[in-house]
């Protein structure tokens, strides 16, 4: 029996070698990395109640569809360059019914650190020109009395008498960053600067700081759903527009300013809760800015502006406007990337 027994740890002990010799020369070898790819592209489209920039409605309070796509070229993992159009369908008191959004720019990546620079130019086709009472050519349309020969209804819009150009297409340069601290907190700084902002005369200068909560992935388990909770908070510099927006009315407030209006710099926020599935994202968001209703209706030329009694020294006819107040905005977007979505 002890023979019996040596007999078989022998064995065993000999084969153990042999057997574990034959497993690794059947083991499968590992799959090799993924190869570096260098171009893709991004596209997708929006649907929404309200599109606001900030703070300001762009549709007259009124549903716009959006949408965009953008090719883009990875240096390496950790520098991307892009180039891309986007349009909206916008209300705008010129009766511009479009936004085109030619792009491009750069995004290195440093560790934590993701960067954005780039120009963005802003495109309303359609405008018409409803002129002021200057003695000059501006704003691609003859402002001297009305002239109709231009096609310019005399004394502006035929509701309230405001001022808009025949082109308020403009371009911005902007840098920048989002910092990822950690799989659910980012924070972002942006800079945009545009030396004639809305095509106004004026320069304009942006700044926000923005923040985002992501819930981590185990919230809905595998069900593919995530959600997020982010906020913004920015401030809208702006200079002098030119002539076109001049008015020779005196106010007890500090006017006239025949040259051009002191465009009103303001702050705006907001803030909003997103859920997500795959490529599909619906935002739910609170936006907000602490622009008068008289100061609005001077900045935007609101069409729709029929009240009267919110005289400010840039805005001596009174009227007032709701474009730039408290907005509730629901969003269902798609976003999908070709090396992602579509292998």
């Amino acid at each position: 029996m002890k023979k019996m027994a040596w007999l078989a740890t022998t064995l065993a002990m000999v084969s153990a070698p042999a057997l574990a010799a034959d497993m690794s020369l059947k083991a499968v070898k590992a799959p090799p990395p993924p190869a570096f790819e260098p171009w893709d592209i991004a596209f997708g489209s929006a649907l929404m109640n309200d599109y606001i920039f900030r703070g300001i409605t762009q549709s007259n309070h009124k549903p716009s569809v959006a949408a965009y796509f953008e090719p883009r070229y990875n240096i390496n993992k950790d520098v991307q360059l892009y180039i891309g159009a986007a349009g909206e369908s916008i209300s705008f008191p010129n009766r511009a019914a479009a936004e085109i959004d030619i792009y491009g720019g750069i995004r290195p990546t440093i560790g934590m650190f993701a960067f954005d620079f780039g120009l963005w130019g802003y495109i309303y086709p359609g405008g018409q020109c409803f002129g002021s009472q200057g003695a000059t050519l501006q704003g691609n349309c003859a402002i001297f009395g009305g002239n109709t020969d231009f096609g310019e209804p005399a004394g502006g819009l035929p509701i309230n008498g405001n001022f808009a150009k025949k082109s308020a297409s403009f371009y911005e340069g902007y840098a920048k960053v989002n910092v990822t601290l950690n799989d659910q907190f980012q924070i972002g700084l942006n800079e945009y600067y545009s030396p004639n902002f809305l095509n106004l005369g004026a320069w304009g200068n942006y700044a926000s700081i923005t923040g985002k909560w992501t819930a981590p992935s185990t919230t809905f388990g595998a069900s593919g759903f995530g959600m997020y909770i982010s906020g913004e908070f920015g401030r809208q510099w702006l200079g002098t527009s030119d002539a076109f927006y001049g008015t020779t009315v005196g106010t007890a407030f500090g006017g006239p300013f025949p040259n051009g209006i002191p465009e009103p710099s303001y702050n705006t926020w907001n803030i909003g809760v997103g859920f997500t599935y795959k490529v599909f994202t619906l935002d739910l968001r609170y936006s907000d800015t602490n622009l008068s209703k008289g100061d609005c209706n001077a900045f935007t030329s609101d069409y729709t502006a029929t009240r009267t009694g919110f005289v400010t020294a840039i805005n001596p006819g009174g009227f007032g406007s709701n474009w730039c107040g408290a907005a509730g905005i629901v969003k269902l977007s798609a976003d999908l990337t070709a090396m992602t979505n579509l292998k």
